[in-house]
């Protein structure tokens, strides 16, 4: 949020032209258009430039706040508002925008008792008490976040957005039924790209005779997790000659892995032509279709991994009885949520220090020349960038010792697989491992390893430094 005039209520007192030079009121005025405009680098200098006239201006800090945060300088941010909030004191909208900055960077204390008191000031405004709700969220007050996001719906009840929100809220809380129903408005928030009207939803109804799309809309890793659901839409597909058949639309580096999960009749990329088919479902919608929770959840899918596959992995490791630990430290870079569970390279390095492992990087992407840049490239053998589908992958994973990570869709890989791995998380997790417990349902060979304070790796990772050194000695001893 951010204004066009001071926050304080009104102008500087200055007047409009001293000696021919335009004031500060003025200058801000342009600021604001850039600003508006999304050039955010010449906003933040030209902001810069009416503070050193009138540092006194409450609305030029707010905004330049504002506009450090949208550059990725929370830090800066944080600094902004604060002084905004010194000539402005308790103001709301100011309040709300610095715990929005706190939280970016982990001071979740501060940043709740900012939104506190900028949703007790206002609490009948939309903005404030959504935002109060996502800090609650991310600080894993799941039941305190429902309150504050049932109330910004009820402001604003046609806003699809916090909807989401709440759907993922309820997802955390186990609340399973109420979730999976609220999160068909991912739908309505625009984020989705928009799918054919002329072809009916499918809503789990038998389909005989008919041809069935299910088509992927998110990540890797979600179409891994809920491709365990294919065998279940098979089942109300009919038998014999009459039999439904169902497509899978999904991009290409999942081809291999999902060729021999039962019921799938064939795959198309997206964009790629179809043909004509009766229904469609969106392959997120099948845990709620079929009632999915922590009780009632069928096994991951039957994932195929080819000869080719298996060499290329034999051809890449060291078969020297040493143990062997894939890594990976970040995410796909264009998931919003990224910057909290990555990390960088330099926290996995140690792990190359305990007796007898050997590291091998599966990470793949813009963060892949992370290893090189920290110098780690001569103790680490890099091999995500030599791996071209996730079959590749999953045949590494099925021939390692152990895999380590920030979560991402290998997660998913290793998880489906049953090989060992550990998922290290940061606090506003994926609601998939919404519990406190090191174990989740959904992938048995999967151990969790959480963050107790927000933003604090530095415990975890010694946490599994002393775990990995426990666990080479027991393979040592043949445990």
């Amino acid at each position: 949020m951010w204004s066009a005039q001071a926050l304080n209520g009104g102008r500087v007192p200055m007047a409009n032209a001293i000696e021919g030079r335009v004031s500060p009121d003025d200058l801000f005025q342009r600021a604001a258009a850039l600003h508006r405009q999304g050039k955010v680098g010449p906003a933040i200098v030209a902001y810069r430039k009416i503070l050193e006239m009138a540092p006194g201006h409450a609305g030029v800090w707010g905004n330049l706040g504002v506009a450090l945060r949208t550059k990725g300088d929370f830090q800066a941010a944080v600094i902004a508002y604060k002084r905004a909030l010194e000539i402005v004191p308790g103001d709301p909208g100011i309040l709300g925008n610095l715990g929005n900055a706190l939280k970016d960077i982990d001071r979740l204390d501060e940043a709740l008792e900012a939104h506190g008191l900028a949703a007790a000031a206002r609490p009948d405004d939309f903005n404030t008490r959504y935002n109060f709700g996502i800090a609650l969220r991310e600080s894993a007050l799941y039941d305190q976040a429902l309150i504050e996001l049932d109330a910004a719906i009820a402001l604003k009840p046609k806003d699809p957005h916090p909807q989401w929100d709440r759907a993922i809220t309820l997802l955390h809380l186990g609340r399973f039924a109420e979730g999976w129903a609220a999160y068909e408005t991912r739908w309505q928030t625009g984020d989705l790209p928009a799918r054919p009207a002329s072809v009916p939803r499918w809503r789990g109804e038998a389909f005989e005779g008919q041809s069935l799309l299910i088509f992927a809309e998110q990540g890797f890793g979600d179409s891994i997790l809920t491709s365990r659901f294919i065998p279940m839409v098979k089942a109300l597909a009919g038998e014999g000659p009459g039999a439904g058949k169902i497509i899978l639309e999904c991009k290409a580096p999942l081809q291999d892995l999902f060729s021999d999960i039962e019921g799938i009749d064939s795959m198309v990329e997206p964009g790629e032509a179809v043909g004509d088919y009766d229904l469609e479902v969106p392959i997120m919608s099948l845990p709620g279709l079929f009632g999915a929770s922590d009780e009632k959840l069928p096994s991951p899918a039957s994932l195929h991994i080819p000869d080719y596959a298996r060499r290329k992995a034999q051809a890449l490791l060291r078969d020297n009885g040493r143990f062997r630990v894939g890594i990976v430290w970040s995410g796909s870079v264009t998931f919003k949520g990224n910057r909290k569970r990555a990390v960088g390279i330099e926290r996995f390095l140690p792990f190359a220090e305990v007796s007898g492992v050997d590291l091998y990087a599966l990470q793949k992407g813009p963060r892949s020349g992370d290893l090189e840049r920290a110098g780690g490239g001569a103790v680490v053998t890099a091999i995500g960038e030599q791996l071209d589908s996730f079959a590749e992958t999953a045949a590494v994973i099925e021939a390692l010792d152990l895999v380590i990570m920030t979560d991402s869709s290998v997660a998913h890989l290793a998880g489906s697989l049953g090989c060992p791995i550990w998922n290290l998380l940061n606090k506003a997790t994926y609601w998939l491992y919404r519990s406190d417990s090191e174990q989740t349902p959904w992938y048995p060979s999967m151990r969790l390893f959480r963050q107790s304070e927000a933003g604090d790796w530095e415990t975890v990772f010694e946490r599994v430094r002393q775990e990995l050194t426990a666990a080479v000695a027991a393979k040592r001893a043949g445990a």
